[in-house]
């Protein structure tokens, strides 16, 4: 069974047992974290849809950690006008394991 789930303004599909990263979430590692977004269930053949979420619906998730992700440069610069800026940025994520979808 799988499941197609929003949190942080992106989509994953996900069944029991993937682990995932998020956008950052306020809980802390070891606990228990629910997403009550489930816009899809897909059971082999058949497929639920909600209209935009599915009623009664749930993922339950445990918060493994948080972290960051590599670093992005950010490089801007003018031709011929000795213009240059570099900058840094590194994501903050939360590793979420699936543990039950459910329906």
């Amino acid at each position: 069974m799988h499941a197609i789930i929003e949190t942080g303004g992106k989509q994953y599909k996900v069944a029991a047992g993937d682990t995932i990263f998020v956008e950052k979430l306020d809980a802390e590692a070891g606990t228990s974290y629910t997403f009550n977004k489930v816009i899809a269930l897909l059971h082999g053949e058949e497929a639920t849809f909600g209209k935009p979420l599915v009623d009664g619906a749930t993922v339950s998730a445990t918060i493994e950690g948080d972290g960051k992700a590599k670093k992005v440069i950010i490089y801007k610069y003018k031709a011929k006008k000795g213009f240059h800026k570099k900058k840094g940025h590194r994501q903050p994520f939360t590793r979420v394991k699936i543990d039950t979808i459910n329906a």
